[in-house]
């Protein structure tokens, strides 16, 4: 797909509550929304990169051998 077939939000304005500087700027690029306070949304030029990097990171632990899980999104308190 074309990058110019994206719908890219993007905004002129750093949003208040954005305090540190990745958050700010994936904001301002369209990357993610906010939703609710803590909760996030991937847009699809975000979601892109993400698995951009998962990918990469993927190659890598495959190559030194390592193992990928998947974990619950709610643990347990005592695993913090």
């Amino acid at each position: 797909m074309r990058l110019s077939q994206y719908p890219i939000n993007t905004m002129k304005e750093t949003p208040a509550e954005a305090e540190v500087l990745s958050h700010q700027l994936m904001l301002r690029a369209g990357l993610i929304r906010r939703l609710a306070a803590g909760l996030y949304s991937w847009l699809p030029l975000g979601l892109r990169v993400l698995q951009k990097v998962e990918r990469i990171i993927r190659e890598e632990m495959n190559r030194a051998g390592a193992f990928e899980l998947v974990m619950p999104v709610i643990q347990p308190a005592e695993l913090w």
